[in-house]
């Protein structure tokens, strides 16, 4: 604007009155030269006045064009303000949006490593479940073995065994016995040996019937055979037999002896025979020679027997180990049929499981043979 107003005031022609210096000759010219004079300062004076005029409308000029601009100038600022005020919003949205979803992807992580944590753990327990399991079918299993072992090495020519050797029984007990030989014992040979010392009536001398809803049960459990007493055929013989005659007078050893019988983790051993250390427990709670644990009476116990790897033994009564030794046996003979032991028909196989409901009957009713 100041370039402008100097521009302006250089283009305006500067105007002057030129005085004579010396007076033209006559008189009467002099008159003329006075009036000449008066006009010329009359002229300087208006063109002065409109010079002022022009540059004040020039300043006037001046300063709308400066305001003008001015303001165009804090328009343009006050967009550009508010462009950056809209990109710091944005930008502080984007941010907040950031901040978000990476919590949400640390928990999600969180969330997921424990997930997996735990599968892992499950899977570990799962596995050590698997692992004990079978160790423990193979201790079973080398201890069936052990004991059938021991029925052979018995077996001689001077004194054969006739459980191996069938045809030298007597023709009814060759019948009853026909199709299957087995360790009835959980652990023990000499368990073993007595327990198939037991010899029940003859079959010729009575007779027998098929129960069809007995044997229903049985066929059904047959074709998928399995430990769970959930299942309607064990379910009746752990209400009807292996309760019954599990149930001593000590509930609490009764309950340990039972779980023992079910895990086959249970020892029973003469006491002639007795090589390891004496019990753990107090008398009182295992007994002795003279008094029955289970029972708790005063009896000549004759055995005794271990809950698993625990070393604590309890002396039982011939009466209760009978019992035991009766619910072993089942047990035992229906693991055979699980793991497909038994080659004979279903309904051999009935009557058999009928016959080991017997014993146990029989045991829980107090009988059991002389040398028990």
């Amino acid at each position: 604007s100041q370039a402008s107003f100097e521009e302006d005031s250089q283009k305006q022609p500067a105007v002057r009155h030129w005085k004579p210096l010396m007076p033209s000759k006559g008189s009467k010219e002099e008159p003329e030269t006075g009036c000449q004079d008066a006009g010329g300062a009359d002229e300087t004076q208006s063109t002065e006045q409109l010079n002022v005029s022009r540059l004040r409308s020039s300043s006037v000029e001046i300063r709308e064009k400066g305001s003008e601009f001015l303001k165009e100038e804090l328009h343009k600022a006050q967009k550009e303000l508010k462009l950056k005020d809209k990109e710091c919003e944005r930008l502080s949205k984007v941010r907040e949006q950031l901040e978000q979803e990476l919590e949400e992807l640390t928990a999600s992580l969180f969330e997921e490593a424990h997930k997996m944590v735990r599968e892992a753990n499950t899977k570990q327990a799962a596995s050590e479940k698997q692992l004990r399991e079978a160790r423990g079918k193979i201790d079973m299993l080398q201890a069936e073995v052990t004991a059938l072992k021991t029925l052979v090495i018995t077996s001689t020519p001077s004194s054969p065994n006739r459980e191996l050797h069938p045809q030298l029984q007597s023709p009814s007990k060759a019948v009853f016995r026909k199709g299957h030989g087995r360790n009835k014992s959980t652990s023990s040979a000499m368990v073993s040996a007595a327990s198939q010392n037991v010899t029940p009536e003859p079959v010729s001398h009575e007779r027998k019937e098929v129960d069809s809803v007995l044997f229903a049960e049985f066929q059904a459990w047959k074709e998928s055979p399995t430990l769970d007493k959930s299942c309607s055929f064990l379910d009746r013989i752990y209400r009807e037999d292996v309760g019954p005659c599990l149930d001593f007078t000590k509930q609490e050893l009764s309950e340990l002896v039972r779980v023992a019988v079910e895990q086959n983790t249970l020892t029973i051993e003469p006491i002639a025979s007795q090589t390891l250390p004496v019990v753990k427990v107090s008398a009182e709670e295992c007994g002795g020679p003279k008094k029955c644990a289970l029972s708790g009476l005063p009896r000549t116990c004759k055995h005794r027997i271990m809950l698993g790897d625990s070393g604590n033994y309890y002396y039982i009564s011939p009466s209760c180990r009978a019992r035991i030794t009766a619910v072993c046996n089942f047990f035992t003979y229906i693991r055979y049929i699980q793991q497909g032991l038994v080659r004979q028909d279903v309904e051999l196989m009935y009557w058999e499981v009928m016959r080991l409901r017997r014993e146990m009957s029989l045991a829980k009713l107090g009988f059991y043979p002389s040398e028990m």
